[in-house]
């Protein structure tokens, strides 16, 4: 791609690089603007949970429609927040993979054409490297590092060797947490999304269904939870054929019980393993406070500090994008006016070379 290379700094002083970073990987429309990787100006979120509500889930091509709808205006009210002008930028960064290939693909041909208008690098990011960036807004991240990612479509257990250098230890190996507590809530017919709603419910109930944990293999980092749904499932069944009254926040309480232990267990044991200064918390089920309850006792008793950003930076965003932008920014590494959405982008392979 043919960019002004002087809008970069050179010399290896970053502190006043400002990106206007682009998010649209799902069901939010998002826009920011970073200075230096780490101060946010501006950091714009269009939700779209009202209008999937409905439907029980997020309808891809009502995403994507919305994207196209929302992406303008989003990205000016975000500059204009942020104070700067168009020419102060150094960069546009936006969300490559994994997500929907048709969101994608709308943040993507904005970033493009402002990238190309402007003549600026373009840098294509990962959405889950930006989960994990989200937590160096809050706090510098000191290496090595763990990463436990919790969303609606990740479950990864991920090794941060160096800045920018990321190795998964363990990922699901059916349903995302996510998406357990979405289908979990469906059955029994609480609104979408649905891991506020369990999670309210497992906090306010003093009794609990106990259900069955999904350990693997001893040494395993991966998890499993569609077990533990079929589990759900099979006692809501049960109650229904005896024509028993389902106690929903007992259930609630064990089903959470059973992620949050399977979760704390896997982190706290990688991260003693692995040699981690940190254990980072990262993903939209990071705004768990049953998760975050649990993983905070347990990290104090290890004696292992514990980063989690606040629930503006878990749920999906554009401020950071520009968190992970920032590492590739550093060191010229942009790409070019040929990117496309990858759905199944890996995490391993746009780690930054050193």
């Amino acid at each position: 791609m043919n960019v002004n290379q002087s809008s970069v700094t050179s010399g290896g002083n970053f502190s006043d690089e400002i990106i206007l970073a682009i998010e649209t990987s799902c069901d939010e429309t998002s826009a920011a603007v970073i200075r230096g990787g780490k101060h946010i100006l501006s950091n714009v979120v269009s939700s779209q949970i009202e209008i999937h509500e409905r439907f029980g889930g997020v309808v891809p091509e009502i995403a994507s429609r919305k994207h196209v709808e929302s992406i303008t205006l989003i990205i000016e009210q975000a500059v204009k927040e942020a104070g700067v002008g168009l020419r102060d930028l150094s960069a546009i960064a936006v969300t490559e993979g994994p997500g929907l290939v048709g969101a994608l693909l709308v943040g993507i041909v904005a970033a493009k054409s402002l990238a190309m208008a402007l003549g600026i690098p373009l840098i294509g990011t990962h959405h889950i490297a930006g989960h994990i960036y989200a937590n160096e807004l809050v706090q510098d991240i000191v290496y090595p590092s763990l990463a436990l990612v919790v969303s609606g479509g990740h479950t990864e257990l991920v090794l941060l060797e160096r800045e920018g250098a990321f190795r998964i230890l363990g990922r699901t190996r059916d349903d995302a947490v996510g998406e357990a507590y979405d289908k979990v809530a469906r059955a029994l017919k609480l609104p979408y999304p649905g891991g506020p709603h369990i999670d309210r419910l497992a906090s306010e109930s003093q009794e609990e269904i106990v259900l069955p944990r999904a350990w693997l293999e001893a040494d395993s980092y991966d998890f499993s939870f569609s077990g533990l749904k079929s589990a759900v499932l099979a006692a809501i069944n049960q109650h229904r054929m005896k024509g028993l009254e389902l106690n929903e926040g007992a259930l609630a309480r064990g089903f959470q019980q059973s992620v949050i232990e399977v979760l704390v267990s896997k982190a706290l044991r990688a991260a003693k393993q692995s040699g981690a200064r940190q254990l980072l918390l990262c993903g939209g089920v990071a705004a768990n406070r049953g998760l975050r309850a649990a993983l905070t006792e347990s990290c104090s008793a290890a004696g292992i500090p514990l980063l989690i950003p606040p629930n503006s930076l878990c749920t999906d965003n554009a401020a950071m994008i520009g968190a992970a932008a920032f590492l590739k920014l550093k060191r010229g590494q942009f790409s070019g006016l040929d990117l496309k959405g990858d759905p199944g982008l890996s995490l391993e392979k746009w780690s930054v070379n050193s």
